[in-house]
């Protein structure tokens, strides 16, 4: 980046990028709120519900690291229009077709968009922020992410309400069966998708020349990185830590219903939504921590924490699992942050490309759920969610072995 660009700030693309944070965050945590009714509207077993996840999360290991070569080559705009647009078809394709496979196939496309605008929007927040202002921009982009999850739940309990649904069957007749009121929220997807697409093509973009320690890296950079163990170690970190969040986000209102028997769906969603909000909050006070203890003392902190809350969450009364599952969300809040920027900071070269291949363990969101839902069809779901005490062990287990080249910089 030259340095006329670096001393430039694009007030507009910082709020596109939020935007777009806003909407991955939407359509990928849905999910956790939309499954059991899924589940119920397809007569799905708990694997076959499993498999919802894992085909969303799968396309970030097919897609984050080609969507970097696709970063060098083609323009941020360019990238962003063509994944909205997808989305836009994918969304209005399966609201035409709502049938079981072929929403596995449109969780696919859309896990295929979502990995490539997450490889598009942190360089393009660095830009346009400016580097000095990229810590507390990206601060910003989890408050504004974890906000998306917050309020999706209440998105969907509001349109599945009978009135509400009334009134989407008098604007979309024939549209939304009504067994399946959860559709609608791809309609308005789609729609939301647009509007974005449309924003894309009416602000100015600047021309953007990455710096080295910006670019993805050549292939050279990742054949180098293979042979760094560091890499496979902070990947399976990255795939522990989604893989947990999901599988416990995906199954919390499942187990709520099976185990404690609340039958009322918005019991289920709300907890899910206070996961969320509680995950941003927790986010904003680990800042705190991070400025005051070494990241790796916080991540076994925060390991030991949600540990003890899972199992009180599994094994103790209905009424701790409602504040359990809350109390996880604000535990793993630094989790993802600490996993991330040790990995980046116990390698000298390619972060780049290192960047890369952290952001594939993301699929992990789409194995341990599906896990999960396989050991739910055969042992009590409050047994399979216990599995997820693995990824959370190997977590623990980085605050350990973890040997970072530069240590986080606190007040002391």
């Amino acid at each position: 980046m030259t340095q006329t660009q670096s001393q430039s700030r694009y007030p507009q693309l910082v709020l596109l990028v939020m935007i777009v944070f806003f909407v991955i965050s939407f359509i990928t945590n849905i999910l956790n709120s939309i499954i059991v009714a899924v589940k119920d509207s397809f007569d799905l077993s708990l694997s076959a519900a499993g498999f919802l996840p894992f085909s969303f999360f799968i396309a970030y290991a097919v897609m984050s690291i080609p969507a970097g070569f696709l970063a060098e080559r083609f323009s941020s705009r360019s990238l962003l229009s063509w994944s909205f647009a997808v989305i836009v078809m994918g969304c209005f394709s399966f609201v035409l077709n709502p049938t079981y496979p072929y929403f596995l196939g449109t969780l696919f496309v859309l896990g295929l968009c979502m990995a490539i605008l997450q490889v598009i929007i942190n360089p393009m927040l660095r830009f346009a922020g400016g580097e000095e202002h990229f810590a507390f921009n990206s601060v910003l982009a989890q408050v504004v992410f974890g906000g998306a999850s917050f309020l999706s739940p209440w998105l969907y309990m509001e349109l599945v309400k009978e009135q509400t649904y009334d009134l989407v069957a008098v604007l979309l007749p024939g549209w939304i069966p009504e067994n399946l009121p959860w559709l609608s929220l791809y309609v308005f997807f789609a729609l939301m998708a647009l509007i974005i697409l449309g924003v894309i093509w009416m602000i100015p973009f600047p021309k953007v020349e990455q710096s080295k320690e910006e670019q993805i890296g050549a292939i050279s950079a990742y054949k180098e990185l293979l042979m760094n163990r560091w890499a496979y170690l902070f990947f399976l970190g990255i795939f522990a830590y989604v893989g947990f969040e999901q599988g416990v986000g995906n199954w919390m209102a499942e187990y709520l219903r099976a185990h404690h028997h609340f039958t009322d769906d918005t019991i289920g969603t709300a907890t899910v939504s206070y996961f969320w909000a509680m995950l941003t909050v927790g986010s904003l006070i680990g800042l705190l921590l991070l400025k005051l203890f070494d990241s790796k003392k916080v991540l076994l902190l925060s390991s030991f924490a949600t540990i003890v809350f899972l199992l009180s969450s599994l094994y103790g009364s209905a009424k701790w699992a409602l504040v359990g599952f809350p109390a996880i969300g604000f535990c793993i809040s630094v989790m993802w942050s600490i996993i991330f920027s040790l990995g980046l900071n116990s390698v000298k070269h390619h972060h780049g490309a290192l960047s890369g291949i952290l952001c594939t363990g993301i699929a992990g969101g789409a194995i341990w759920p599906l896990i999960v839902g396989f050991l739910g069809d055969l042992i009590p779901l409050q047994f399979a969610m216990t599995v997820l005490l693995l990824p959370l062990f190997y977590i623990l287990s980085i605050g350990i072995w973890a040997k970072p080249l530069i240590r986080n910089k606190t007040i002391r």
